[in-house]
């Protein structure tokens, strides 16, 4: 039986060789969307280092986003790696020092330029729609050492530990990021959402006819209620279970709507509301391992959780409506695990805020590819699946006859996937 070679070789001779040889798909897609020309047109400001312009180190910062390298640190590999330079189109890479250094003054000097950048090709991705989802989220980014802006509040995992805390709007339906804003780890989320949706409606298109927001108890607050009343928007807010609210879930009639699932409803008009609203109770049974997200209340075998919404809809169908917003929760997920949000790379404040920006961008550029360029069933593929199937191919870097070419492994499983995205990116056009 074989074991494998026990004499064997190592030879550190190869060249053009690259881990990264489908990445010119994210490159091209990039080209259509004229984003370096943008970056270059529309963020400008004067640099110590004239090696590189603001463009080329911005895209110095996303691609080892996108490949999944992480930490700025990690981008000696892409400084070695001449073929992934070719791909890309950059003469050389900035080393670690210099990217951090940029950020610094990306952050006071260019940020308020790149998100406006940000949100005009939002604009121009988004088609015509009648109804948009906006769903409100936040997560919790620990901080271990010493970090300019980072302070002591709910942090579920690490209590007791200074942290930050992002705020995310997404688009419900596309998945795209709206809007976000970075706050210190002492921020409550209910204190600054207006300030975020209001952002948010201003780049709402005209086609839009009904505007939903869902959101979590964290954003249960009379003023953000009042604030989507007056702008008529639909909203399905998971409620604080109150002592008033708990109260009288006693004394209603509970209905089956699916399976084990009952649900009621009662108009209340808690504290300092201005009016009474709508408040949907879900009944289920108490699961054998259940989770901090069923268990908002028990009460003799059962969970409760209620929605104070708008919607004149059956109390099942805002749970349901309601729990579709799962997908944000995977968004942040992806966020923090692929794309490295919570990988603080400085201990300045606003360089931390333009990374987070950064990121955000990252992540809406790579769902843009997925959504133009990509088959209908990679839209909801995660960025760890995009990179395993067609970013990181092991490739070599060829000129037979003088025709640059990338050689891919004869056994890439992925080839027709591959030459069917970049059909679809070479037809992409991108309205002006």
């Amino acid at each position: 039986m074989a074991y494998g070679p026990r004499k064997l070789r190592f030879s550190f001779t190869g060249k053009n060789l690259t881990h990264f040889g489908g990445f010119f798909l994210v490159q091209y897609f990039f080209q259509r969307l004229k984003l370096r020309r943008l970056l270059t047109r529309e963020i400008r400001f004067k640099q110590r280092n004239n090696r590189y312009v603001a463009s080329e180190s911005i895209l110095a910062l996303l691609y080892p986003l996108l490949v999944g390298l992480g930490r700025i640190d990690a981008t000696g590999i892409l400084k070695r790696n001449g073929v992934f330079r070719y791909l890309t189109g950059l003469k050389s890479y900035p080393d670690p020092t210099t990217l951090r250094r940029f950020l610094v003054r990306f952050a006071h000097e260019g940020l308020d330029s790149f998100l406006k950048l940000h949100e005009g090709l939002s604009r121009r991705m988004i088609r015509s729609p009648r109804k948009i989802i906006l769903d409100l989220d936040s997560t919790v980014l620990t901080v271990y050492g010493r970090q300019e802006g980072a302070e002591v509040g709910y942090n579920p995992k690490k209590r007791g530990r200074p942290s930050y805390h992002p705020l995310l709007c997404f688009e419900g339906i596309t998945r795209d990021i709206w809007d976000g804003s970075f706050h210190p780890g002492n921020v409550h989320s209910a204190s600054v959402a207006q300030e975020l949706l209001g952002r948010a409606f201003l780049k709402i298109p005209a086609s839009v006819r009904e505007i939903r927001v869902r959101a979590d108890n964290a954003f249960f607050d009379h003023k953000i209620i009042e604030f989507l009343k007056q702008r008529r928007v639909f909203y399905a807010i998971v409620a604080k279970l109150s002592q008033p609210v708990k109260a009288r879930l006693g004394g209603l009639r509970f209905r089956q709507v699916s399976g084990e699932t009952f649900a009621a409803e009662f108009w209340y008009q808690p504290q300092r509301w201005k009016a009474s609203e709508r408040f949907i109770v879900i009944r289920r049974p108490v699961p054998e391992e259940p989770s901090w997200q069923l268990s908002l209340f028990q009460m003799r075998g059962f969970t409760y959780q209620a929605i104070v919404t708008n919607l004149a809809l059956t109390p099942y169908r805002v749970w349901r409506f309601y729990n579709d917003r799962a997908e944000a929760e995977l968004v942040i997920r992806e966020l923090k695990e692929a794309y490295s949000l919570g990988k603080i790379p400085t201990g300045i404040w606003k360089a931390n805020v333009a990374y987070f920006h950064l990121v955000l961008f990252a992540y809406n550029l790579l769902n843009w590819f997925k959504r133009f360029c990509l088959p209908e069933t990679y839209n909801r593929h995660s960025l760890q699946t995009i990179r395993r199937d067609l970013l990181a191919i092991p490739g070599e870097l060829v000129r037979p006859q003088g025709i640059p070419t990338i050689r891919l492994p004869a056994s890439y499983p992925h080839r027709d996937l591959f030459l069917k995205t970049l059909k679809q990116t070479r037809r992409l056009r991108i309205p002006e």
